[in-house]
């Protein structure tokens, strides 16, 4: 076969050729005419072929040298959250993106080393085939198939160039390896098991700064706007019905003015004193007994739809309002959505009144706060 469909390629074998007359029945069948079908590279091994296959070789060996990058990346990139300003911050911040860039070259260079060796080596074809009713057996259809199929991988050099399909096959495994690596890796690994971490790398989803550590009392500390003031909240300080912006405070940071301010800016800190209206009635939840002093009660200060601060109470309804996108939390349901985005309660905060009636907190909060994600049931 040469540019008219005709001629065979030079060094073609005979089973090549019995191939070929079964390509030449499957086109005949199908009603096709071949009015052009030209081999890039008649002679085999000319420098230009060499070029060729070397360009395509590089693609695949980005590929490999790209998912193997994301693999490690995964599995040894500083991953855990520093602050600004911090050591190391700067590797957690292109954490994200460089695993993210050699995942997504990894797939570009495989697509643009195939895009080049069907360019560069599958044969030019132009075809013409009339509207036919198909009336073959399916006996004949495979092996017209098979034999088509075989024609492109012999006329593109793929069984006699092994080396393609050696650097694909690679260049294949180190993808998936990347992938699977990034995929299976949180199935594999438990990213909230903190066992034999120290106490600041134990700051997950499910623990935030309201959670006692050594036995030390943390107090109800008013929000003032001042991030190094000191205000101890009583129950005095509120009246009913009433909301006190508040975050967690320990007497060992008193005299630190850089924990005074991480306590304040901490995203996951902020949370609401609220003092209901006497005599109102919260249906009772299992699991949120003693969590309350008469009708005071705390919650998180961020939604659970997007993070927005859920700043707005109404008294009288003795519901908060998220002034972003107007999720509605009913206070006599300990918090539960009725309106709105957001599907899952705002978490509870449980507090008491130590011996010098300042409120306190006795545990961290009832769930994981803000946004809700897949891990969670509402």
């Amino acid at each position: 076969m040469g540019g008219s469909g005709d001629d065979e390629r030079p060094g073609a074998s005979a089973q090549e050729a019995d191939g070929k007359d079964l390509f030449r029945l499957g086109t005949q069948r199908d009603d096709v005419e071949l009015r052009r079908y030209e081999y890039p590279w008649p002679e085999p091994g000319t420098r230009a072929e060499k070029r060729a296959r070397r360009h395509v070789l590089y693609w695949w060996a980005l590929t490999v040298v790209s998912g193997i990058t994301a693999a490690v990346v995964y599995l040894a990139w500083p991953w855990q959250y520093v602050p600004p300003g911090g050591g190391g911050h700067t590797w957690y911040v292109l954490y994200t993106p460089v695993l993210g860039l050699s995942i997504g070259v990894a797939l570009v260079s495989f697509a643009f080393g195939f895009i080049v060796l069907v360019k560069r080596f599958f044969p030019e074809e132009q075809a013409v085939q009339q509207r036919h009713d198909a009336e073959h057996s399916p006996a004949e259809d495979r092996a017209t198939l098979a034999a088509t199929a075989a024609e492109a991988a012999n006329a593109s050099g793929l069984r006699r160039r092994s080396v393609f399909t050696r650097a694909a096959g690679l260049g294949v495994g180190a993808l998936g390896t990347g992938l699977g690596v990034t995929i299976l890796g949180g199935v594999v690994h438990n990213p909230w098991d903190t066992t034999g971490l120290n106490e600041s790398a134990k700051d997950t989803l499910w623990r935030t700064g309201w959670k006692p550590v050594a036995g030390e009392t943390v107090y109800l500390r008013a929000d003032s706007g001042d991030p190094h003031e000191v205000i101890l909240v009583r129950p005095e300080d509120l009246g009913a019905p009433g909301i006190m912006s508040v975050v967690p405070f320990r007497e060992s940071e008193r005299d630190n003015p850089e924990m005074l301010s991480k306590a304040r800016h901490r995203a996951d800190n902020p949370a609401t004193l609220l003092r209901l209206p006497p005599r109102t009635e919260v249906a009772p939840k299992a699991g949120r007994e003693g969590m309350n002093v008469g009708d005071f009660y705390a919650y998180s200060r961020v939604c659970t739809h997007l993070g927005c601060p859920v700043t707005m109470y109404e008294g009288r309804t003795d519901r908060l309002f998220c002034p972003c996108h107007q999720s509605m939390f009913d206070l006599r349901e300990h918090a539960k959505p009725i309106f709105g985005p957001a599907t899952r309660a705002l978490p509870q905060l449980p507090i008491d009144l130590d011996e010098s009636g300042y409120f306190v907190a006795t545990g961290d909060f009832t769930a994981p706060i803000g946004p809700s994600f897949w891990e969670l049931e509402p």
